[in-house]
């Protein structure tokens, strides 16, 4: 679950503790003005309750859409809720976005866009976000966007990567090049999505990315992708960073020279964070930081 609040830890660590213990990971981040939540549970019910705990603590949270002012695009605070099924049951994680998305419109009034296996016309989140009230009507709720949260994205997908590979310069024009070189529909890697952002608190730049189709395009062919094209340019990636957590069959498919220098290992995994969370009792997510 993707919040629109990144820089008040008091307030994500609130939201963390409203999640229960469904919740694995949160990764954070200033610049972007956003905290991404990482809930799990042993049934798809478990998961709903956790999913509507957190929803509600954002709704009636000290939250206004108007404040926030990070570099990642959004549409509202509760921004994208994307539900996964680890089986690969879409059936289930389809359900279980429907039923999300029918309960947070009429909870909390906010208008809900679907996307992916969610929606019926199976529209991705960048048509969503691009389409929102313009060319395209909420699936869910009122008409317009909630005065103080905006609007949600809600879907259903299968597992996917999201990662930043922050790049040694403040050439922001430089980022946005690369973006375009490996976005799947310019030309480039096929499920890739990208951006060119840059990162104010740091003094660099990032391609921040989203792969949705690992088989197509994993972690390391996208990220070495990306290292030799900055390489061309004279510049170098001075940090992996993945945003949440991967399936382990993707740390499978690493070359040991691409673990050591990612530093992407199996901390990263979604495994692993489950592993951490049974053995401490499943009290709490992890707090472990995420940066490779």
């Amino acid at each position: 679950m993707n919040v629109s609040d990144g820089r008040r830890p008091d307030v994500i660590d609130m939201l963390g503790r409203a999640s229960g213990r469904a919740l694995l990971d949160v990764h954070t981040d200033a610049d972007h003005d956003r905290s991404v939540f990482t809930l799990i549970g042993a049934t798809p019910e478990e998961t709903e309750a956790a999913v509507r705990r957190l929803a509600d603590a954002v709704a009636t949270g000290p939250f206004d859409v108007h404040d926030s002012n990070g570099v990642h695009p959004r549409l509202g605070i509760l921004d994208v809720v994307p539900f996964v099924a680890l089986d690969d049951d879409q059936f289930i994680a389809r359900r279980a976005a429907r039923s999300f998305a029918d309960w947070l419109a009429s909870s909390h009034d906010i208008a809900v866009f679907l996307y992916d296996d969610a929606d019926p016309e199976r529209r991705s989140l960048p048509e969503a976000r691009h389409d929102a009230f313009v060319s395209r009507s909420p699936d869910a709720g009122p008409p317009g966007p909630h005065p103080r949260l905006g609007a949600t994205a809600v879907g259903a997908r299968r597992p996917m990567i999201a990662l930043n590979c922050e790049l040694g310069t403040d050439d922001l024009e430089l980022a946005r090049r690369l973006a375009a070189q490996v976005r799947g529909r310019d030309g480039g890697l096929a499920g890739v999505r990208a951006l060119g952002l840059p990162l104010a608190t740091r003094g660099h730049v990032q391609v921040s990315m989203n792969l949705v189709d690992l088989g197509a395009t994993g972690l390391e062919r996208v990220c070495n992708r990306v290292r030799d094209l900055a390489a061309d340019a004279g510049h170098d990636i001075a940090r992996v960073e993945i945003v949440g957590l991967i399936p382990a069959s993707e740390l499978a498919t690493f070359s040991p020279e691409f673990s050591d220098w990612s530093g992407v290992t199996a901390e990263h995994t979604i495994e692993a964070a489950m592993a951490r969370v049974a053995a401490d009792g499943g009290r709490r997510g992890s707090d472990r930081p995420v940066d490779g």
